[in-house]
């Protein structure tokens, strides 16, 4: 059937079966680089560039690249079934790929895919593969790029070529018809261009947290097993329950968790304010002795938070002993190097401090020089 193509109305995209090698500078390392084409219906004005992929990354940002490059949006986008834009191929009713869905709403056009194993409802598509591969693939072959950024600037020159250059059975070029067909009846193009989300499906674990890619996000602390989706950008993280965001976070691109105060329980949020400062000051109080054995089990540990459990059962025990007990306790354990809390416990629970006498000056120390110690000497 011959098909009418209105002024505006239909761009349709599609990869060429070809792709070009690309051969890295440091490893001479080949890798293939992927064809995208677009071609808009009224007038075949043609865009195309080469990617790494066909993964949806690629693809979407080809399409963002493809809208810029006509100066508009058109009121159909025609894919093909490929996996980065229908999630399940059907004749009727297409399951389309969330994040290719927002794309479109972002531009304020629609999607219809062509129908499974019907190429002739995308043969401008197919048509302007074959244009593509003839007039600019061919030309480039006996090339040898370095470079995806290298290859896109020969095509974008081969390209300008394509749409200026004169139709053989009808008059003017596609640049000519586009200009004058075309381009008036295109959408306006959004103020900001789209940014590629990727839209995933997350469970909140009991920890209230959920994970992409290395890293943890919070979430408030109610929808622990709830199934929730996850919008990633690439500087955001967004999540939406039921249609509705209920919180954002920076991404991180390291590995590591991510806490908002506000989603924990309440004993939870009370535990994480806790800071090294916070500890150093409450054990001050108690003593000096105290601070010393405090600051070292902080200094210990990889990481400070490893050590506050630790602190806050020491300083906890102030309400079970004295002051002064604590602090002798912390000083028998620091002349002989005891960082574990059971350690403090059993000087408590042995009276072992009690035994110090009240002026420090005046400790005992273990003798210097004696018949049973030996020394380097001995060892030769």
């Amino acid at each position: 059937m011959r098909q009418t193509h209105k002024a505006g109305e239909k761009l349709f995209v599609d990869y060429a079966g070809q792709t070009v090698p690309i051969v890295s500078n440091g490893t001479g390392e080949i890798k293939t680089a992927q064809i995208f084409v677009a071609v808009l219906g009224a007038s075949n004005y043609t865009f195309c560039e080469a990617t790494w992929s066909q993964k949806l990354p690629d693809w979407i940002n080809s399409h963002v690249r493809a809208f810029e490059f006509i100066g508009g949006v058109p009121t159909i986008v025609v894919p093909d079934n490929l996996k980065s834009a229908v999630t399940k191929a059907c004749r009727y009713d297409p399951e389309l790929n969330p994040s290719y869905q927002q794309l479109a709403a972002h531009y304020g056009t629609a999607l219809v895919p062509a129908r499974p194993l019907k190429p002739k409802d995308k043969a401008k598509a197919e048509v302007g593969v074959q244009i593509i591969e003839r007039w600019i693939l061919a030309r480039l072959r006996h090339h040898t790029f370095f470079s995806l950024g290298e290859l896109n600037v020969c095509i974008k020159a081969l390209l300008k070529e394509v749409n200026t250059k004169p139709f053989k059975q009808l008059k003017g070029t596609r640049q000519q018809w586009f200009d004058s067909i075309d381009r008036p009846a295109l959408l306006p193009l959004p103020k900001q261009s789209y940014q590629y989300t990727d839209i995933t499906a997350v469970k909140v674990n009991i920890d209230y947290h959920v994970q992409y890619e290395d890293h943890f996000y919070s979430v408030p602390h109610h929808l622990v097993g709830e199934k929730i989706e996850l919008h990633a950008k690439e500087h955001l993280i967004e999540l939406f329950f039921h249609n509705q965001r209920i919180t954002s976070h920076a991404r991180k691109y390291n590995s590591g968790m991510t806490t908002v105060s506000e989603h924990m329980p309440v004993k939870h949020e009370k535990h994480h304010k806790w800071t090294p400062g916070r500890l150093m000051n409450w054990a001050k109080d108690i003593g000096d002795e105290v601070l010393l054995w405090v600051k070292t089990v902080i200094n210990q540990r990889q990481h400070p938070e490893q050590a506050y459990r630790v602190c806050l059962g020491l300083l906890n025990l102030s309400r079970s002993y004295p002051a002064e007990r604590l602090n002798k306790a912390c000083l028998i354990a620091n002349k002989n190097s005891l960082y574990k809390l059971k350690h403090i416990k059993d000087i408590l629970l042995s009276n072992q401090d009690q035994l110090l006498p009240k002026n420090k000056e005046s400790l005992p120390t273990l003798p210097q020089a004696h018949e049973n110690i030996r020394g380097p000497e001995s060892f030769h």
